[in-house]
């Protein structure tokens, strides 16, 4: 493995590939939307949700991870498991869509939780940090604590940056709704969670369908 060797090189790359990822539509994303409906702060409470799960994963990677190959009975359950409560998470969707919100979590509450329950069953997020984010934790070893320190922070700012911007956005253009229109959100919001919760099993179980074919 060729590691970056010089820092402004490394950390501009961080930026890249952390802001692409992010980029892509994901669970993450469609909660962010589904909770901009009640604030517009839902971006902000949802990055800090989110960071609650991740910076303490990237420490564990940096510090304890690293050095080993990850097994992949651990792919295999995090994928399995990961799926199944993403989909459940778009059925609850689905059935809560009718709900009075006054009846639910206060709002600040609720998207704190949203950013840390979507991150936690987020399949995709855990195998991204054992894949490519520990490829890059390895670089920033060679920077020591504070390489890991700055990236760090340039990977959570992407996160907050966009989640923020688009619950902002989300939530200043939802006077023009319709009924319709919130009906086809929440939908969208449902499609992104069942349809990553199936991808991810999928991807688990292909190596034990393909042998048995």
């Amino acid at each position: 493995m060729v590691f970056i060797t010089n820092e402004y090189v490394f950390f501009a790359s961080v930026f890249v590939i952390s802001f692409s990822g992010v980029l892509m539509p994901g669970p993450l994303f469609a909660a962010t939307i589904r909770q901009a409906t009640k604030s517009k702060f839902a971006g902000v409470l949802i990055a800090l949700g989110h960071a609650i799960v991740e910076i303490p994963l990237m420490v564990l990677i940096y510090f304890l991870l690293t050095q080993f190959t990850i097994p992949s009975i651990v792919r295999f359950a995090v994928g399995l498991v990961g799926g199944s409560l993403m989909v459940l998470m778009g059925i609850q969707t689905l059935r809560n869509r009718n709900k009075d919100q006054e009846t639910q979590v206060p709002i600040k509450r609720d998207s704190l939780l949203a950013g840390v329950y979507t991150t936690a069953v987020n399949a995709g997020f855990i195998l991204w940090w054992l894949t490519i984010g520990t490829t890059l934790l390895l670089n920033a070893q060679l920077f020591g604590l504070i390489g890991f320190s700055i990236f760090a922070g340039i990977h959570w700012l992407c996160d907050l940056s966009w989640y923020t911007a688009t619950a902002m956005v989300v939530f200043s253009s939802q006077r023009f709704w319709t009924a319709n229109t919130r009906l086809w959100i929440t939908l969208f919001c449902v499609a992104v969670f069942v349809g990553f919760g199936v991808y991810f099993m999928w991807s688990a179980l292909w190596p034990l369908v393909s042998n048995v074919i």
